[in-house]
């Protein structure tokens, strides 16, 4: 079976954990662990996010002001390698030596009309007090909104609409390779605007693409059996909070709708679920990293969404 696992930023670093290598290498190592139960006998990609990686890499850079700062897909292409250094160390250290593994800095093309680009919705970095939050967004010309009872940077957040790797990624699945890609939600990169029918040319763009919805495209596109989005929650919930909340155990793509969860957790989560069993009526599951053995398995775990 052909599975895409897209691993949520709690897979990397817990909500107000230091931001340490270690720290992070041993959440990586603890979601390798599961991992490495569904790659025998599976075709396995692995995608993740890397809002916290990106924003301490941008605080970081920002310290230092004899240069420019480094704009977002830079930023995203550094995350990218360092967490699939990570991921890749610590799956080679489960699985039989001869088993491949490989991480391919992803770009992926938005369109530069996006509405998403004129309101910014996509938190990056670590949480702050709001004092905090806005002394940092008036000293750097950010956009900052609530995160709990915290507040984050956000940036534009395009809907990925091309992935111009995906014929190396195909071919490593092709040959047994465990594949990691589309990091972060991939590079977000566009073409110039056509000029006088000159050559039009790629370049990155200050943004930050959604992670779930980078990899429902990513799976779609690989014709993959399942889409597997891990979280540190065991399903979709209603009425979460409540009394009277309870696990969805499945639903149609038609019948759940992502705009009725939180657009900073769930939401994009459930809209790409969604996404993927309307569009190749495949199935797509959401629930935990825990459980990912008995969602391979089709057991009754996590919330599955079909067509």
């Amino acid at each position: 079976m052909r599975i895409v696992i897209a691993l949520g930023g709690n897979a990397l670093l817990r909500r107000g954990q230091p931001m340490t290598v270690d720290n992070q290498r041993e959440n990586v190592a603890t979601a390798c662990a599961k991992i490495a139960e569904v790659v025998p006998g599976n075709e396995v990609v692995v995608a993740h996010g890397n809002g916290p990686q990106v924003g301490l890499l941008a605080l970081q850079q920002a310290a230092y002001d004899a240069v420019a700062p480094y704009p977002l897909d830079v930023l995203g292409a550094e995350t990218e390698a360092m967490i699939g250094y990570l991921i890749e160390q610590e799956l080679g250290n489960l699985l039989p030596f001869e088993q491949p593994l490989a991480t391919l800095l992803t770009q992926i093309e938005v369109d530069r009309k996006d509405p998403a680009f004129a309101k910014p919705t996509k938190p990056i970095g670590p949480v702050y007090d709001r004092d905090v939050a806005e002394k940092l967004a008036a000293e750097n010309d950010w956009t900052i909104a609530p995160d709990g009872d915290k507040w984050r940077r956000v940036v534009a957040s395009p809907e990925p609409k091309r992935i111009f790797e995906i014929r190396p990624i195909r071919q490593l699945l092709d040959a047994g390779t465990v594949v990691i890609c589309a990091g972060g939600g991939g590079i977000p990169t566009m073409y110039d605007e056509d000029d006088a029918g000159q050559p039009r040319r790629l370049h990155g763009v200050e943004a930050v693409i959604d992670k779930d919805l980078a990899s429902a495209l990513l799976a779609e596109e690989l014709g993959a059996d399942l889409l597997v989005i891990a979280t540190d929650v065991d399903g979709v919930y209603e009425g979460w909070g409540t009394p009277d909340q309870h696990r969805i155990e499945s639903a149609s793509a038609a019948d759940i709708d992502g705009s009725a969860y939180a657009a900073g957790s769930m939401g994009p989560k459930v809209s790409a679920a969604a996404r993927f069993a309307a569009r190749t009526g495949k199935e797509a599951v959401i629930g935990s990293l825990d459980q990912i053995a008995d969602i391979v398995a089709g057991k009754a775990a996590g919330t599955r969404i079909g067509a």
